[in-house]
């Protein structure tokens, strides 16, 4: 039995016209779709803060990463910290730790 294949890999021309045309569609000046920060174009893989091509739907739940609709740049971090979830936005600082759980109330006086 054979290695699956990664589809966004079997045509790299494709995905490359897909990264030009989201860059054109931002001014050359992109914005990450899941946490909202500028993204710096001239970091490369595999820095976190690098750009990647994010697809909404991911595509092993059925979204096809050569349609441009389904396609958005995103940070390294935030894509990978997203996973293989199907949203599009981080409600949270990618950097930021989870907040402790709350404290348990204190006990003012027993029940008799």
């Amino acid at each position: 039995m054979g290695a699956a294949v990664n589809v966004r890999r079997s045509n790299g021309a494709a995905r490359s016209r897909i990264r030009k045309r989201l860059l054109s569609r931002a001014n050359g000046r992109p914005i990450c779709a899941l946490c909202g920060q500028p993204i710096d174009t001239s970091l490369r893989t595999p820095h976190p803060g690098s750009m990647e091509i994010d697809e909404k739907l991911p595509v092993s739940k059925g979204g096809d990463p050569f349609d441009l609709d389904n396609c958005q740049l995103t940070h390294r971090r935030c894509n990978q910290r997203k996973g293989n979830h199907q949203y599009t936005r981080l409600d949270t600082d990618p950097n930021a730790k989870p907040a402790p759980p709350a404290p348990k109330p204190i006990p003012l006086s027993r029940q008799w």
